[in-house]
């Protein structure tokens, strides 16, 4: 069974209201204040079954210029409109700019109705339906059926729901249903018994009763208590329904027209959106840059600043990239259309499509920035997704670049096995987590860490190589431990790089144990044995043999476990290893010793005896009781 949205568009006081209750038996004027005018102030939702079976709902929408904030939120998710335009009276001002807003938002199917034909002689309506076929080229109406009725008859009524019964079957299009499930909130209100309840258009996904959603841009988490489908309850709701949602844990205040509903954690938060921007032909308005305007798109209004990218003024007529940069925060998807109206006088002047729904803050007139976004405008799934991997130059998640182009995460694993297969990104799996880069961003990366390591290797001859901690410090410092870890080992892996405990080397370097090495060795060796349990600072045994290389043969002896580090302190293996036997085999007699008794075993100074003490304490040998320590470990 097919669902469609029809949308009804025209001048006030054409018949939309009338020729709705005429196709449905039902009004859509829901305030009071709406039948005391007799004018639609806000959005009216009604249904019914077409000859074929499919549901229809249908939005009435309001004509009056003061109104065309809740018309543009109407026009979310429809399939076809209705643009309805009275016999008496032709195309009027508010006709043509919903025409043009329609032709903005990308509305690609409808029909004329002609309404209040009874009212109207013969030859007039054919003078009228010529002129709304002169006006209606080149627009997505060009060529579509005029309907005569008359809603107070029922003239030419049943005609109209058979020539929406053929428009629905040939040109209305499949709904996504495989992919997020996105509903932009027209109407928040309470129930007693029940609470809060939000109506909307569901444009694309299923929302299943008992789903758990996330409400953007205010992020609140709750859950979906009860589905209404055209006034019945139902398990599920589908792209293309009229949907009545009953949410638990979010109260009424909490919410406002122009939130969206989604998937947990499926979309993010933005003030900066990169569009393509389209203004009218029969606008009168120039937009410099930097411009204030209303931004409209789903159901939300927004004030927002236009950066052109590429020009300082756009001219009616005239297309260009730019960065709209919003006052409030939005949650959009990449493709969704907007439109634009002038901030004073308040007149749509034209619309767009957005390109990058989560961009950084952009600079102008910057030639590799335009090239891109044509990629992201005309450039396939994937294209757009490489360009986002690209422009990240980080490693990024699936999930994160799911939520930033509000797609599934298979929609995006999809795309990223073909960019894959292209040789155009790396992955990298962490903990069931996938993560990908640019290709080109690995290959700087590689660059930069093998001519670092090259340089590193000459000026530090006798290291066995830069520590892993150094070079993610320098290089990809941002990057989670666990993460880093895969990038090296694909690196060794590729045969870029060796990494032996903790050191990172380039292939062919191996420590050259020369002349001077084994001489700085030797002296090292004889120094620290002289002064037995006397344990020397670095610096001072740097001091005493006085060599410019002294340095880094300590840092490799104590690598190769030659010496050993206590603190400030070095020493040698040996000496170390004795000065724990001696403390083991006197607890082992004695049961506990305090620092002065270890000091007088070792015949040293009470600084060593207590570095080491406190390093055995560490090492879970021993255990300090008061000024005491006791064995731990006997082994």
């Amino acid at each position: 069974m097919r669902n469609i949205i029809i949308g009804t568009a025209g001048h006030i006081d054409h018949g939309k209201t009338t020729l709705i209750k005429a196709l449905t038996g039902r009004e859509t004027d829901r305030w009071e204040e709406e039948k005391r005018r007799g004018i639609t102030i806000d959005l009216g939702f009604t249904y019914f079954d077409l000859p074929d079976g499919s549901k229809a709902g249908i939005i009435d929408v309001p004509g009056h210029e003061k109104f065309i904030k809740n018309m543009l939120a109407g026009v979310v998710g429809m399939d076809m409109v209705l643009l309805v335009i009275a016999a008496d009276e032709g195309i009027m001002p508010q006709t043509t700019e919903h025409l043009n807003i329609l032709n903005l938002l990308g509305v690609e199917n409808g029909i004329v109705v002609l309404t209040k034909c009874d009212m109207a002689e013969k030859e007039w309506i054919s003078l009228v339906k010529e002129d709304i076929a002169e006006s209606l080229r080149s627009t997505f109406l060009e060529g579509a059926p005029i309907v005569e009725v008359s809603s107070k008859t029922g003239y030419g009524i049943n005609n109209l729901i058979q020539e929406i019964n053929s428009l629905a079957e040939k040109s209305v299009r499949e709904r996504e249903l495989n992919t997020i499930a996105r509903l932009p909130i027209d109407r928040v209100f309470s129930i007693t018994g029940f609470g809060t309840v939000i109506t909307g258009t569901l444009i694309t996904g299923i929302l299943k009763k008992g789903d758990e959603v996330e409400i953007y841009p205010v992020n609140k988490l709750c859950k979906i208590r009860n589905i209404q489908v055209h006034s019945s309850d139902a398990e599920k709701a589908y792209a293309g329904q009229r949907t009545a949602i009953n949410l638990s844990n979010v109260k009424k205040t909490d919410i406002y027209r122009g939130c969206v509903i989604a998937p947990v954690n499926s979309m993010k938060n933005t003030k900066m959106l990169d569009v393509k921007l389209n203004l009218l032909k029969n606008s009168k308005r120039v937009v410099i840059n930097r411009s204030r305007l209303h931004f409209y798109t789903g159901t939300s209004e927004i004030l927002a600043r236009v950066v052109l990218l590429d020009r300082d003024e756009l001219t009616p007529g005239e297309s260009c990239y730019a960065q709209l940069r919003l006052e409030d925060e939005i949650a959009v998807r990449r493709g969704d259309k907007f439109i634009v109206r002038f901030y004073s006088p308040l007149e749509t002047i034209g619309g767009g499509e957005i390109i990058e729904p989560v961009p950084k803050k952009r600079k102008r007139f910057d030639e590799n920035l335009i090239e891109e976004l044509k990629v992201k405008e005309k450039g396939t799934g994937a294209d757009v997704i490489e360009k986002i991997i690209k422009e990240a130059r980080e490693l990024i998640s699936v999930s994160l670049l799911a939520k930033t182009t509000a797609l599934t995460e298979t929609e995006v694993k999809d795309n990223i096995e073909i960019l894959e297969q292209e040789e155009k990104i790396s992955l990298f799996t962490v903990k069931n987590e996938k993560y990908v880069w640019h290709k080109s961003y690995e290959i700087e990366i590689e660059e930069k860490v093998e001519k670092y390591l090259f340089t590193y290797h000459k000026e530090n001859k006798y290291a066995k190589g830069a520590k892993k901690s150094e070079i993610k410090s320098k290089f990809l410092p941002a990057l989670k431990q666990v993460l880093f870890d895969v990038v090296i080992q694909s690196f060794c892996e590729k045969g870029l790089l060796k990494l032996v405990d903790e050191f990172i080397f380039l292939p062919y370097f191996s420590v050259e144990y020369d002349e001077d090495y084994m001489k700085i060795k030797e002296r090292a060796l004889n120094i620290i044995n002289d002064a037995e349990f006397e344990f020397l600072k670095t610096i001072e045994l740097a001091e005493k043999i006085n060599h410019a290389m002294t340095d880094d043969v300590i840092s490799l002896m104590i690598t190769e476990e030659d010496l050993f580090k206590l603190n400030d302190l070095i020493t040698t293996m040996e000496l170390y290893e004795e000065a724990k036997k001696i403390l083991i085999e006197f607890l082992n007699k004695n049961e506990r010793i305090n620092a002065a008794q270890y000091r007088d075993l070792l015949n040293t100074n009470r600084k060593t005896a207590i570095a080491l003490l406190e390093h055995f304490d560490m090492i879970k040998l021993t255990k300090r009781v008061e000024n005491d320590r006791i064995l731990l470990n006997l082994t």
